[in-house]
């Protein structure tokens, strides 16, 4: 049984940062989060997307081939995946 990722992130470039805490705001005197993870970089390749390997939020390419797919549907790629 495959089931989606828990979050998902539509960008439009191939290269993104991902730091885990990246929707968590504070109000007007806002500071980082002290949750999360060490900030990385990860390229989406050929198949439209790329899931990060700490938290497992997935970028979509925006118009990219997993634009619009049933995401339960594909499997992980992380950036270290061959």
């Amino acid at each position: 049984m495959s089931i989606p990722p828990p979050e998902t992130t539509l960008v439009e470039t191939r290269r993104v940062s991902c730091d885990g805490a990246g929707g968590i705001r504070g109000g007007k005197a806002y500071r980082p989060a002290a949750l999360g993870h060490p900030r990385v970089f990860l390229e989406i390749d050929e198949h439209g997307y790329v899931d990060c390997g700490y938290c497992d939020r997935r970028f979509i390419l925006k118009g990219g081939p997993a634009d619009g797919a049933d995401q339960s549907e594909l499997r992980d790629i992380s950036s270290s995946a061959s």
